[in-house]
């Protein structure tokens, strides 16, 4: 077989085929083996007809779509291997010729990975940023463990404030019209969560217990409803009753029931020593991101669309997966929203080059730095996944290589061994206060 590559424009190219009478010949054979099963000819059980009756019954030619499809993908992989592109989507396949006898050529229109020129990746500037723990830290965490553990108590002669857990009757007319599915009776409502249109929560702020109250509202022009978007509504509303949390002194005491320490200053200690590992994690993907980022500007790259349409797929399917974990379907979401799937993309595709951009970036780089990865850091990896499934080493590997993840897990090593070295090459500057 003989391959050649030539290139019409910066990432396309046209890749020319010659494959082999004899390989044509042995597609041939394939096909009428595959073709002839279905065939009945007079005289001959079904699937036994001899190779000449049929090609003077039907004609070779009938063979030739199958034998195509046969040897397209074989010959297709071994020429982008012989020519060494990297194709980014599916070519677009043009056939010159093929006869029994003759050579099969064909040319392939392809879009290749676009070549990326490095700018500066070395000594990059990254602004210093703060990551210390601040006693205010220390007291927002020690207020979330107390908001954990709090008490809701009944509010008799108060009235809602923010943050208020209220069960409220409510109905919703518009132009005068109820709203379809503008009503509701003892409806759970944590005040200022935002789960009403807004202006909503924030007038039943100052009601009391049994009160009764007309609210007004707007609603947004995005809302979600078609017929109510801009509209005015009216809500009749009742606060049947009112509940707000009690919190626990910060003591020793508190201490022992939220953890293990018997007094409040050790738990403070565990707390500050929890938030630096935090701090820690959150400083290291700063400077990642912010070494990444300052990569990528500077790198000149022509990425081409179909790169941006295959990770838009991939964010609409990773989109589809956490709906599904919500309850929802896509298709669901989209009419909850109002929105099409063109849309949806749409809101995808800035980030979806972005990520296409750093991850070329990610690989020139690797690749100019001669970043490798080793077999003894591959096992180190699968030895993380043994632990923390409690199955063996062995286990694990079997089952990367059953699933062909081996070259993935060895990938994404490599792109955290390329964010390490730009980050080490960095230099931190001072923020101007």
């Amino acid at each position: 077989m003989k391959a050649t590559w030539e290139k019409i424009d910066k990432n396309e190219g046209v890749l020319t085929v010659e494959v082999e009478p004899e390989r044509v010949d042995e597609a041939l054979d394939r096909a009428f083996r595959k073709v002839v099963r279905q065939v009945t000819v007079p005289g001959f059980r079904k699937g036994k007809v001899p190779r000449k009756i049929f090609e003077a019954r039907f004609g070779v030619e009938v063979l030739y779509e199958d034998a195509i499809e046969l040897l397209l993908p074989e010959t297709y992989q071994e020429a982008v291997k012989e020519t060494n592109i990297e194709p980014v989507d599916r070519p677009h396949i043009d056939v010159e010729q093929f006869e029994k006898g003759k050579p099969f050529i064909y040319k392939a229109k392809v879009t290749v990975k676009p070549e990326v020129k490095l700018g500066q990746y070395i000594g990059l500037q990254i602004p210093e940023k703060d990551f210390s723990v601040t006693e205010e830290d220390v007291q927002e965490e020690l207020r979330k463990q107390q908001e954990r553990v709090a008490e809701l108590v009944p509010v008799e002669d108060g009235a809602v404030e923010s943050g208020d857990y209220i069960r409220l009757d409510f109905q919703g007319f518009v132009d005068g019209e109820p709203i379809e599915g503008g009503e509701g009776e003892n409806y759970p409502l944590t005040v200022g969560s935002g789960t009403f249109i807004p202006g909503f929560e924030d007038q039943l702020i100052g009601m009391k217990p049994n009160e009764e109250k007309e609210i007004k509202v707007t609603y947004p022009e995005d809302y979600h409803v078609e017929n109510l978007k801009g509209k005015e509504a009216t809500f009749r509303v009742k606060v049947r009753d009112i509940k707000r949390k009690r919190l626990p002194e910060l003591d020793d005491e508190f201490a022992k029931d939220v953890s293990e320490f018997e007094t409040l200053e050790e738990l403070k200690e565990q707390i500050r020593k929890d938030l630096a590992e935090r701090k820690a994690e959150e400083r290291k993907q700063y400077l990642q991101d912010q070494a990444l980022q300052l990569a990528t500007e500077n790198a000149e790259i022509d990425v081409p669309q179909a790169m941006i349409e295959h990770e838009i797929d991939h964010m609409v399917q990773e989109y589809s997966q956490q709906l599904r974990l919500q309850g929802l379907t896509l298709e669901q979401y989209l009419e909850i929203t109002n929105t099409t799937n063109e849309q949806l993309r749409e809101n995808f595709r800035e980030t979806a080059e972005k990520r296409v951009r750093q991850s070329l970036v990610l690989e020139a780089v690797a690749k100019q730095e001669n970043i490798e990865v080793t077999e003894e850091e591959i096992e180190a990896e699968l030895q993380k996944w043994a632990d923390q499934f409690q199955r063996s080493l062995e286990e694990i590997k079997e089952l990367f290589e059953q699933n062909n993840s081996t070259e993935t897990l060895a990938n994404s090593i490599r792109i955290r061994k390329t964010l390490e070295f730009l980050v080490e090459k960095s230099e931190l500057t001072p923020v101007a206060s």
